[in-house]
């Protein structure tokens, strides 16, 4: 009965959202939309059709979850399938995910990105856009009215990569929340999941955050100093300070790792309104459209049901350590493939002594270098997710990824800039944006999650 029931919820969902995704693809890339300059006009219309498809594939599904959900018990994701090989090469729908990310990252986060990075905040608009996309659904299992089976760390990295084409500050905020559900569908309780994952699935963009990395130097995410404390009436009490949260303006519910002396760190859940927590705005270098922000706790009181897991829950902070390295490192690959992007036709059209400066061998060289290094980049990240779905441990592919990532995406930042030269320096131009934000590839801990 209960693959009977599996099989049509994902037949449901296939028929209803897969078909409006296609055509968002397909037809943002046709010649002919380009000629008649039908493009931009169309693919809005098609971009309302997919989300219009994902909002009616989400009530099929939920409708038929209802009988079928299991009370008292959590829901998680299984892994994948295990496998022997590995194989880079995207699935047909992890194709379409990537197709369908891109497109929206080109048509959508590009233009707004410099108005966002000057305003240090996602604009509400794009915020809300992004929910049509369906990235909770993903995410979140079938038995709390998501559509996700397994979970897939792989088209998480390709969705990430994306989006950090179009800006990575605004590609932060649109996948912050999601660290939050990864959270509660990999250890919250099943009183968690029904209390905050819904709200997720909505039609209504639901800004939520992880608090991990704290204003210190030499700041070790396995060892917080923030931490939390019985109170009398059996609740929690948190002290310290958390820095770099996005949507720190206007998110509802925050993901805090705190220490428990005895236990170590946990995750308690917090809402804005909780007493005790202060939200200061904290304008970053880069990531400034993600509106981050710092978090002091003076004695924020919290219900024993803000810890999640429960007294009995089991947090894994490793885990959400490295997973949250492999989506910066997923971030550095989108934001350095837009800077190769955009150099390219930058130095075939520069002329400087009557010839194209790409003509140039150190030119020619050094772009051909940032693309090496680009695909090594990838292959290290993909390689960590695909690890990672598969469920076994990944701190060494994690750590390769994230120090790879870290070095080479700087070197890639910096060398865009001297290749447009004084243009590189001026905001006329976005690669300048792209190096201050991929400075905070080997800054940033926690906040996403593959």
């Amino acid at each position: 009965m209960a693959e009977v029931t599996a099989r049509k919820k994902s037949s449901t969902f296939e028929r209803v959202a897969r078909g409006p995704l296609r055509l968002l693809t397909q037809f943002g890339g046709a010649d002919f939309a380009e000629r008649w300059r039908l493009r931009g006009p169309a693919t809005k219309v098609l971009y309302h059709g997919a989300k219009t498809g994902m909002r009616a594939a989400t009530t099929a599904v939920n409708g038929m979850t209802k009988a079928s959900r299991l009370f008292g018990q959590p829901a998680r994701l299984a892994p994948a399938p295990e496998s022997a090989l590995f194989d880079p090469t995207p699935t047909e729908e992890q194709t379409l995910i990537r197709d369908s990310m891109r497109r929206f990252a080109d048509e959508v986060l590009r233009p707004a990105a410099y108005a966002a990075d000057e305003a240090t905040r996602s604009p509400r608009e794009i915020l809300e856009q992004s929910q049509g996309l369906g990235l909770a659904q993903l995410a979140i299992p079938e038995a709390l009215g998501g559509m996700a089976e397994v979970r897939s760390h792989v088209a998480a990295a390709l969705i990430t990569e994306q989006l950090a084409r179009g800006d990575m500050g605004l590609a932060t905020a649109i996948l912050a929340p999601l660290a939050v559900v990864h959270a509660l569908v990999d250890w919250g309780t099943a009183e968690q999941q029904q209390q905050h994952l819904p709200a997720f699935l909505g039609d209504t963009f639901v800004p939520a955050a992880m608090a991990l990395i704290e204003p210190r130097p030499l700041f070790d995410p396995m060892h917080p100093r923030a931490g939390a404390v019985r109170t009398d009436d059996g609740g929690w009490s948190l002290h310290g300070e958390k820095s770099l949260v996005p949507l720190a303006q206007s998110a509802t519910l925050f993901a805090v790792v705190a220490d428990v002396r005895g236990r170590g760190p946990q995750i308690f859940l917090l809402e804005r309104k909780t007493p005790g927590l202060e939200i200061e705005l904290e304008p970053a270098m880069g990531l400034r459209a993600a509106g981050t922000g710092r978090l002091k706790f003076n004695g924020a009181r919290v219900s024993a049901g803000a810890l999640l897991g429960g007294e009995e829950g089991r947090f894994d902070l490793g885990a959400l350590v490295d997973r949250a390295r492999v989506a910066w490192g997923a971030m550095a690959v989108g934001t350095c493939q837009a800077v190769l992007d955009y150099v390219i036709p930058y130095c075939n059209e520069r002329q400087a002594f009557g010839e194209p400066v790409s003509n140039r061998q150190s030119v020619a060289f050094l772009i051909a270098d940032m693309a090496i290094e680009i695909e090594g980049m990838r292959l290290l990240v993909h390689r960590a997710a695909s690890l990672c779905e598969r469920g076994g441990s990944i701190a060494r592919e994690a750590s390769l990824a994230r120090t790879q990532c870290a070095s080479k995406g700087m070197k890639i930042g910096t060398d865009g800039v001297q290749l447009l030269g004084g243009h590189g320096f001026v905001k006329e131009h976005p690669v300048e944006r792209w190096y201050r934000d991929l400075r905070a590839i080997g800054i940033v801990e926690g906040a996403l999650s593959v």
